[in-house]
């Protein structure tokens, strides 16, 4: 018997990548097309990130919102089972309320941070062109009350001719966006 023997688990811990994506109508044609292929090419990288760790894994989240606020998943999917499903566009800019409902699924409660016991913060990304048409500083207010958000690496992507202090006011300050 050599002296390594036994073998002891590694502690993997968690990290969910969120995209919160803007699929209203303003975001048709060029702009749904280029985001939809940019995320396409991203993903495999994120794969190749996570399974390159071994104490570590990535969990992917998606949120479309326009009119309405809708996950893409039920739960995030681990990186390497994730697949990317094109988006459409329609609707209004509810910007407000996509982010109630990412606060809503920051919570150990939810399932979307269930795993979240010594786990890393959460990495979001924003991707608009940034011209809400609901009450967006009350959602982003409520959000920025939140601790897995404030503990966040929060980035906002501009798409287009995008209005770039609104997407600052998600990410806190305007060299993330």
């Amino acid at each position: 018997m050599g002296k390594y023997t036994s073998v002891e688990e590694v502690a993997v811990r968690t990290m969910t990548l969120f995209f919160i994506i803007d699929t209203s109508g303003s975001m048709a044609g060029k702009k749904i097309g280029t985001l939809n292929e940019t995320i396409n090419n991203l993903i495999p990288e994120v794969r190749r990130i996570s399974s390159d760790n071994a104490d570590a894994k990535i969990n992917i989240a998606v949120l479309k919102f326009s009119t309405y606020s809708e996950w893409a998943f039920p739960k995030p999917v681990e990186a390497e089972s994730f697949t990317w499903k094109y988006l459409d566009t329609g609707g209004l800019t509810d910007l407000g309320a996509a982010c109630l409902e990412l606060n809503s699924k920051l919570s150990r409660k939810t399932g979307f941070m269930e795993a979240a016991s010594g786990s890393f913060a959460p990495t979001i990304f924003l991707l608009s062109d940034g011209y809400p048409t609901d009450d967006y500083l009350s959602g982003i207010n409520q959000l920025k009350s939140n601790n897995w958000f404030k503990s966040a690496i929060k980035v906002a992507i501009a798409i287009g001719d995008a209005d770039e202090d609104i997407l600052a006011e998600f990410t806190g300050i305007k060299e993330a966006v």
